[in-house]
């Protein structure tokens, strides 16, 4: 299986390719149609990101000892962002989760190319999935 940092390294490749912005929004718009979305009653209040302009649910299931999460958006752009954020986080055990160090934002220059209000609201989205790894990994060591 791949590691977080090999997928983040896969795509930073991936986005490199891309000439300018416009085309690397469209690569990352399609990251938003590999999501499955969510039925209409998981889109709940509980599994709401806070924070963000756009409408962003977010769930995590345990599979085995990894977490997958699904997710969904009213967005298109934002539908994208998460599904990025889906595809470098799901099917990894909920402490590498909690400890991966996301350099790959950085490295594709999302922040600086993104409207304050969407960059908090990824910022958002990512605290909310470490924050279910860290619930999952604390029920972990409870059972």
């Amino acid at each position: 299986m791949m590691t977080i940092n090999k997928i983040q390294d896969d795509i930073v490749e991936e986005l490199d390719f891309f000439g300018d912005w416009m085309e690397k929004y469209e690569h990352i718009i399609s990251f938003g149609k590999d999501l499955s979305g969510l039925s209409d009653d998981q889109k709940t209040t509980e599994n709401l990101v806070k924070g963000c302009q756009s409408q962003v649910w977010l769930t995590a299931k345990k599979d085995g000892k990894n977490l997958l999460f699904d997710a969904d958006s009213d967005a298109i752009i934002t539908r994208g962002l998460v599904g990025l954020l889906v595809k470098v986080l799901s099917n990894h055990t909920p402490e590498e989760i909690a400890t991966a160090d996301l350099y790959f934002i950085d490295k594709i220059g999302l922040k600086e190319h993104l409207s304050p209000n969407r960059s908090n609201g990824l910022v958002s989205m990512v605290k909310k999935m470490k924050l279910y790894a860290i619930a999952h990994s604390a029920k972990r060591t409870e059972e």
